[in-house]
């Protein structure tokens, strides 16, 4: 049987540099996307290096017009996309009732709208395979909401509707769609928090500690394996307790 290709979407750092290392090592063929090539490039020649299939491209999530092309090129490189990971994403806080419209409208387009845009791409040529899998990263946040990220909470609770409704769309062929809800995870995304916020959260988590993107990637890693061959529509929370 053919190796499997999965594209995964802000693929050069955090989680996505983790699912990218996860399903290198499980054996898939990867298509790496973020905006920067140059991070890309240094990601993907650590995995040729460790004997695996990596290919870089250029996608700007916030432009279809980028997803379109960068899809295509990696087309011809590996030919179908069996897997797709969406996980760029962007965060622009701050409260409501000063949020300019510019940040309201590129985050809502990079991290919902970009999602969507990039399976729209994928699902062809799944739907005609009968087979495919889906895992949108969402965040604990997109379930129970958080002040000052009204753009962020909105874009991560419509990628929970989004996997629900795909998930019912699309069933009969043979393509699961699921998402991952991360909680607090040690990345770029968090190292700019205050010490004290970084211990709240610590504090408010069960499991007393902060995740790492290696933590999320295990879970991804499962949801595209043919061992979940029977779970879709799910959100699978990977957040140490800290939502229940």
């Amino acid at each position: 049987m053919n190796k499997r290709t999965v594209l995964v979407t802000g693929a050069s750092r955090g989680i996505g540099k983790a699912c990218v290392e996860a399903l290198a090592s499980a054996g898939y063929r990867l298509v790496l996307a973020a905006r920067s090539l140059d991070k890309l490039e240094e990601v993907a020649n650590e995995i040729r290096t460790e004997g695996g299939e990596a290919f870089a491209v250029a996608i700007d999530l916030s432009s279809s017009e980028s997803i379109a092309s960068g899809f295509s090129r990696a087309a011809k490189e590996f030919g179908r996309i069996d897997i797709l990971v969406n996980n760029a994403g962007v965060t622009k806080d701050g409260l409501a009732v000063r949020m300019k419209q510019a940040d309201w409208e590129s985050v809502l387009q990079t991290n919902l709208s970009g999602a969507f845009y990039a399976i729209q791409q994928v699902l062809p040529g799944m739907m005609r395979e009968r087979w495919g899998r889906i895992v949108n990263i969402s965040s604990v946040v997109g379930e129970m909401g958080n002040p000052g990220q009204a753009n962020y909470v909105a874009s991560k609770a419509g990628l929970i509707g989004l996997t629900k409704s795909l998930a019912q769309e699309i069933g009969s062929r043979n393509i699961t769609v699921n998402a991952v809800a991360p909680g607090f995870i040690e990345t770029d995304m968090t190292h700019g928090l205050t010490p004290e916020l970084k211990q709240k959260m610590v504090d408010n988590t069960p499991l007393k500690r902060m995740g790492s993107p290696e933590d999320v990637a295990h879970a991804v890693k499962f949801l595209v394996s043919d061992e979940a061959g029977f779970i879709t529509g799910h959100v699978l929370d990977v957040n140490g307790g800290i939502y229940m």
